[in-house]
């Protein structure tokens, strides 16, 4: 039996596209329930008795966390080398990724000025630049930097190389839609009475999307610190490598230390991106 507008409940009998919306949600239902079963995704099992034992004695031993003054000292030096590893990656990235950028923007291009189309040469260095940053960034930069340890060896270098190629494509990438979804009235204005790409960007572009690149660029800065964290675990130093050795020893005690750690990072982090966002608004 069908039913009628009478029959349904004040909160649908309000939204008159409440059947597109039961459908989509139906829609997407079906297409998620195969992706959960192929990633056996079985959160029950979390909350059976002995995961639930297991669960309580490993926590148990976070606490309280650790705070000798050797192990301060060594946490201190650590994220250091943490903070030190993300910037330095970031900072090679940001050089490959400005002149990638100057690249691959065609609001930046001078050939298709007047007839709104690139030259062939350029079009295709265009591409070929494009390429290379999906390359880049396919490759996550964990398995970088489980493929630089293996040539360079043990260390942060590999890390801080491993961040610089990953985030070279992604900044790469992302700048130029940032740009190009900006206001090309400037920039366009400036290529026509001859100023160059680099003058077009600096005067023209960059100021109508600089709010928006330096927030997503504090934001891969703060992503680079956990990533550094993460490739800590494959021999590329910092927190990350330490970590791995305390949970290899059961050391809860140390791991609750790190933990804080990371979310403080991740506030610095944060409360960086929203003092730059303020001075440039």
């Amino acid at each position: 039996m069908r039913a009628t507008l009478a029959d349904l409940p004040p909160a649908l009998r309000a939204d008159p596209a409440w059947r597109g919306r039961l459908t989509l949600t139906a829609l997407a239902a079906l297409v998620l329930w195969p992706m959960l079963v192929a990633s056996e995704f079985k959160p029950w099992l979390l909350f059976d008795r002995q995961s639930l034992a297991s669960t309580g004695q490993f926590l148990a031993g976070f606490v309280p966390p650790a705070h000798s003054s050797d192990f301060l000292a060594l946490l201190l030096r650590e994220t250091w080398q943490t903070v030190a590893i993300a910037t330095a990656g970031l900072t090679l990235a940001l050089i490959g990724a400005i002149p990638a950028t100057l690249i691959v923007t065609e609001r930046l291009s001078i050939s298709r000025l007047g007839t709104g189309r690139m030259r062939a040469v350029a079009a295709a260095v265009r591409q070929c630049v494009r390429w290379l940053l999906v390359l880049l960034r396919s490759v996550p930069e964990l398995v970088w930097a489980l493929l630089l340890v293996r040539i360079i060896g043990l260390g942060p270098a590999a890390g801080v190389l491993a961040i610089a190629l990953a985030y070279c494509g992604m900044l790469g990438k992302v700048y130029a839609e940032i740009l190009e979804s900006s206001d090309a009235h400037a920039s366009d204005t400036l290529l026509a009475n001859g100023a160059s790409r680099l003058t077009a960007l600096l005067y023209g572009a960059l100021p109508e999307a600089a709010s928006e690149l330096v927030s997503y660029t504090a934001y891969r800065w703060e992503c680079a610190i956990r990533g550094s964290v993460v490739m800590g675990f494959v021999g590329a130093g910092g927190l990350g490598q330490r970590m791995d050795e305390s949970l290899r020893n059961m050391d809860g005690g140390e791991v609750s230390s790190m933990l804080i750690v990371f979310v403080l990072l991740v506030l610095v982090a944060d409360f960086v991106s929203k003092m730059l966002r303020k001075r440039l608004a």
